[in-house]
């Protein structure tokens, strides 16, 4: 891993790691998909053996995951102590850099399942084959992140103000979905979600509170910031501002 992605990378961690006391709070999108995703699998035949929640952070997908398969438990999955420490003694968790590849098992998993994870890990598309790759046969791979597209009022305000947008780059979708064979996918959809506020600060402020907010391009200055706000374009039905997230939910079968 170069310099630079290494950077970033423990940039990732530390904001994860500042952000995990009040995590559960403040991650409403998270939780929002971490229950769509658990509803999903609770709808497809998960094979008996080893569940892993790759990325698990709190463990707001694991914890639904169990809501929906009261006997069965789920290993959460991160890189950030602060995170794990949040999970009660009696729930299974593992440290562990997902960069480096996925921790070895007494067995293969028969679900790995992952949410808003994945695209913060270099390569998410080399990274989605190595974990379908990764399934006992039979096995389910479950994911839900946002994808390139997200943020389209974030980026028409930048472009506005003739400054560079400071979000994080998202995979594409189709990359994603590329990464499977057809045969196997048992579900796709893409949805938008969209957050509304009276001013912009409302709407970024989130990611912050819950460590979503590392990127890799330099921060603007106070004055490009204020650029930024000024060209911020209002929803014409409701004269509030936005911001629109797309979500790509993936459920595949090895």
């Amino acid at each position: 891993m170069n310099t630079m992605k290494s950077y970033f990378k423990n940039q990732i961690l530390k904001n994860f790691d500042e952000a995990s006391f009040n995590y559960n709070n403040e991650a409403l999108l998270q939780k929002i998909f971490a229950d769509k995703l658990a509803k999903s699998c609770s709808e497809q035949s998960i094979p008996k053996g080893i569940w892993v929640d790759l990325g698990s952070g709190t463990g707001l997908l694991a914890n639904a995951i169990e809501t929906f398969h009261p006997n069965h438990s789920v290993i959460r999955i991160d890189g950030s102590k602060a995170m794990l420490k949040q999970h009660s003694q009696k729930q299974k968790v593992q440290l562990w850099d997902l960069n480096l590849g996925l921790p070895e098992w007494t067995k293969k998993p028969t679900l790995i399942a992952s949410n808003f994870a994945l695209h913060w890990l270099v390569n998410p598309q080399g990274k989605l084959k190595e974990w379908f790759s990764a399934l006992a046969p039979g096995g389910l791979l479950a994911i839900a992140l946002p994808v390139e597209g997200s943020f389209p009022e974030w980026y028409e305000a930048s472009s506005k103000a003739k400054v560079k947008c400071t979000a994080t780059y998202l995979p594409s979708s189709t990359s994603l979905i590329n990464a499977i064979q057809n045969k196997n996918i048992q579900y796709k959809q893409l949805e938008r979600f969209t957050q509304q506020s009276k001013n912009v600060t409302s709407l970024l402020k989130p990611l912050v509170k819950i460590g979503a907010h590392s990127t890799q391009n330099d921060s603007l200055n106070v004055g490009e910031w204020r650029k930024v706000k000024r060209n911020w374009p209002l929803a014409p039905s409701t004269n509030e501002l936005q911001l629109t997230w797309s979500i790509q939910i993936l459920i595949a079968r090895k």
